[in-house]
């Protein structure tokens, strides 16, 4: 069946999503109510060029609702990022099998830790494919919901080009997924979300995949799924749909049985993050560990991005690439500082972390290219769930905004800003909606950049 936000407003009445205290009446789909302990183990699962991280609110939010940390996961695959052909071998890339085979040894693990007989499997983007992969070839006994944000269940282009391609709707991969008179297994319960036609991978035509004014032969209905509960959840980015406060008030709801308790997440008094280095070899991203790579914790002013003190943290990356943990102030705005083998030193200014967390995972920023000649300094202002651009998000330098910005639309991860060597060592603010965070410009010509990011 098909639902629509407008349809759940109409019947429901204005939901107050943000409240912290939030307590919301069932929907028809709730069949019943179990103790947050009862629900079954639940494993995000990350998309094309991804890591963990991503999931780092999803998980807050389902620990704030009482759910044992020990019973969620949040694994990386190794190399994230989809071959060109799905058939052909690709340095640092990874076929459709070899991320089903890294899911059912996750779900394996999880399933030991837990005890439990089945588990509940998350899965933004790509990362739903994996999931479908999994249940359809002789998994689906080990999974008991499986929930599917933005992923192209039909492509992202359905042509006769690239017909090797995971994401070609009329390859042999999606092909296989897709047959039958329902697209999804029966024993495991199916849900998709989706947005109201600002995916930019579910568009009619073909400019945001490099061919203006071709069609694509997908729509926005594109993720959902005969037999699958689909929903429509608003007017939301292709990380929104997996990542915002709106998608987990649907994932918990549909897996728990029950409207979550709290929709905010809730801060914790002490905070410890740690993490995983990954690199970048021959600019593909992956999640092999860096080994050698220096980490640096500061606290920073939100207003400026000065550092507060020494470092609260400092260490090395062995052959795990595990950094940390950090002991850091829940309601401290942090600068960490990543020095890592063959990459520009990258300075991630975060707001703050209300809970703790092991996912805190870093690459280092993008080496310099011929578009960074001559720039002082370089900030790469980025939305991690969710993309950049006007008019949530502003850009300021002294209080005005650059003229040469590169501003991004809601189709961009990043904006970048490329400014001239005066400005180094001066403030600049990006305005994320009502988040404000502050960071210190450093001197590209060192090989240096600023990253600012949201932590929520």
């Amino acid at each position: 069946m098909t639902l629509t936000r407008r349809t759940i407003l109409q019947s429901m009445g204005t939901l107050p999503l943000l409240t912290s205290g939030l307590t919301l009446p069932a929907s028809a789909q709730t069949t019943s109510t179990p103790a947050a302990s009862d629900m079954p183990p639940v494993l995000f699962v990350h998309g094309n060029g991804d890591h963990a991280a991503l999931w780092m609110t999803a998980l807050w939010r389902m620990e704030s609702n009482g759910v044992p940390r020990a019973r969620l996961a949040a694994p990386n695959f190794t190399d994230p990022l989809a071959r060109n052909d799905d058939a052909v071998a690709q340095p640092n890339r990874s076929s459709t099998d070899d991320q089903r085979r890294e899911l059912v040894d996750a779900i394996k693990a999880l399933k030991e830790r837990t005890g439990a007989a089945r588990v509940a499997l998350v899965g933004s983007s790509r990362g739903g494919n994996a999931i479908r992969n999994v249940v359809k070839n002789g998994g689906g006994a080990d999974v008991s919901h499986a929930v599917l944000c933005g992923t192209p269940n039909h492509g992202v282009f359905d042509w006769d080009d690239s017909p090797g391609s995971e994401f070609n709707g009329r390859g042999p991969f999606l092909r296989g997924l897709n047959a039958g008179d329902s697209e999804v297994t029966e024993g495991t319960a199916f849900l998709t979300l989706r947005s109201d036609g600002l995916d930019k991978y579910a568009q009619a035509d073909g400019r945001l995949v490099g061919k203006p004014g071709v069609p694509t032969g997908i729509t926005a209905e594109g993720p959902a799924l005969k037999g699958a509960t689909n929903l429509v959840i608003g007017a939301l980015d292709h990380r929104e749909v997996a990542f915002h406060p709106r998608a987990f008030r649907e994932i918990y709801k549909f897996i728990a049985g029950r409207e979550p308790s709290f929709i905010a997440i809730q801060p914790e008094r002490e905070v410890r993050i740690s993490g995983l280095v990954t690199g970048t070899p021959g600019g593909a991203p992956t999640n092999r560990p860096v080994a050698g790579a220096s980490v640096e914790v500061y606290r920073v002013s939100g207003e400026t991005g000065a550092r507060q003190g020494e470092p609260v943290y400092r260490g090395q990356t062995g052959a795990d690439g595990r950094w940390g943990p950090a002991e850091i102030d829940p309601t401290s705005y942090i600068e960490i500082v990543l020095t890592s083998p063959n990459a520009p030193i990258t300075h991630f200014y975060r707001s703050p972390f209300p809970r703790s967390s092991e996912v805190v995972h870093l690459r280092a920023a993008r080496p310099l290219g011929q578009a960074d000649a001559g720039a002082g300094a370089i900030v790469i202002m980025a939305r991690p769930r969710g993309y950049f651009g006007l008019p949530r998000d502003i850009v300021l330098l002294d209080g005005k905004e650059p003229a040469d910005v590169q501003k991004g639309v809601p189709t961009d991860a990043a904006t970048t800003l490329r400014l001239p060597t005066g400005d180094v060592g001066r403030s600049v603010i990006g305005l994320f909606n009502e988040e404000r965070i502050a960071a210190r410009l450093w001197p590209a010509s060192e090989s240096r950049i600023a990253m600012i990011e949201l932590t929520n």
